[in-house]
């Protein structure tokens, strides 16, 4: 009944969700099918915790992410955010913070605004979003975690152009909601860097968008509460093997919101990221037990462009 669908896939070199989950052959350029990522790592002070409770649980930590957004950082946190990350070699991706949702129109916000609510409208929001940028750039940042694809195509021509520099690496936001291979193969041409998953893709559907794209994919091992919760300790075997190369994040499926963080909600923000790292430390052990910790690239990676695509 679907053939002649099927064959037009074939004919773009794109497949539906794949039955046989084949074993990835792609890597990182260090040789590792997986790496850490402790995702709402919201400031410095968050930072601080994290590495503390890091080296408590003996839990390597290869990258952290931020929803908070730049805008709501100063100067001063930017630096810090990214002496940290150099100190530890460890890569930091800061949200921007201009969104739909914080700007003055009605859709972004409302029960159907969506997507929109992460994108950016209009010609001066954008022009907001590449003040972010530079003030990130300009503090060390090397990571982008963008949710635009407008604001993406730009950042990667001004890389081409050498407006910024080519060690620039943008991750798309799991808020995209892009989970099928065409559109990961459409946000890889525009410059993204790494990948990230919808919480709820199925095995067959990360086989398929890994057959499209070369870069490095995220995915949630337990989802923040926001998008369903929901926990993949256990699958998490077949994730590395499917997925590689791929960054296993750990949320919260339990956490009280603190995304965008203030002092109002810095001891929150505190303490949940220690139960994100002790989620990785109970991932970790499952990787060990299924024997694949040999898998796992080096704790110091020091490079925001984490993949070769080979």
């Amino acid at each position: 009944m679907l053939e002649r669908a099927s064959a037009w896939l074939r004919r773009v070199d794109l497949s539906a969700d794949l039955d046989d989950l084949p074993r990835s052959e792609l890597t990182f350029s260090d040789g590792g099918r997986f790496r850490i990522e402790i995702p709402e790592v919201e400031n410095a002070e968050v930072f601080e915790v994290m590495l503390r409770a890091a080296d408590e649980l003996g839990v390597p930590v290869h990258r952290v992410s931020q929803g908070t957004g730049i805008t709501s950082l100063t100067d001063r946190d930017l630096r810090e955010m990214h002496v940290l990350g150099a100190e530890r070699g460890i890569d930091v991706f800061l949200f921007i913070g201009v969104r739909g949702e914080n700007g003055s129109g009605a859709q972004a916000r409302s029960p159907a605004g969506g997507s929109s609510r992460k994108r950016l409208q209009g010609g001066t929001q954008l022009l907001f979003a590449l003040e972010d940028v530079r003030r990130a750039l300009d503090a060390g940042i090397r990571g982008l975690l963008v949710s635009d694809e407008g604001l993406m195509s730009v950042l990667h021509q001004l890389r081409e152009l050498g407006e910024i520099p080519p060690d620039v690496a943008m991750k798309t936001s799991v808020a995209m909601g892009h989970g099928n291979p065409a559109s990961a193969r459409v946000l890889y041409g525009l410059g993204a860097s790494s990948f990230n998953l919808p919480v709820d893709l199925s095995l067959g559907a990360i086989a398929a968008i890994r057959r499209a794209v070369p870069i490095p994919l995220d995915l949630y091992v337990e989802a923040p509460a926001g998008m369903g919760g929901g926990v993949r300790f256990y699958e998490l075997p077949e994730i590395v093997r499917v997925a590689s190369p791929v960054h296993l994040k750990f949320g919260l499926a339990t956490e009280v919101a603190t995304d965008p963080v203030g002092v109002h909600l810095q001891s929150v923000a505190n303490l949940q990221v220690k139960e994100r790292v002790r989620l990785a430390a109970v991932g970790l052990e499952v990787l060990e037990r299924a024997g694949l910790m040999g898998a796992m690239s080096p704790a110091a990676v020091g490079s925001a462009v984490p993949a070769d695509g080979g």
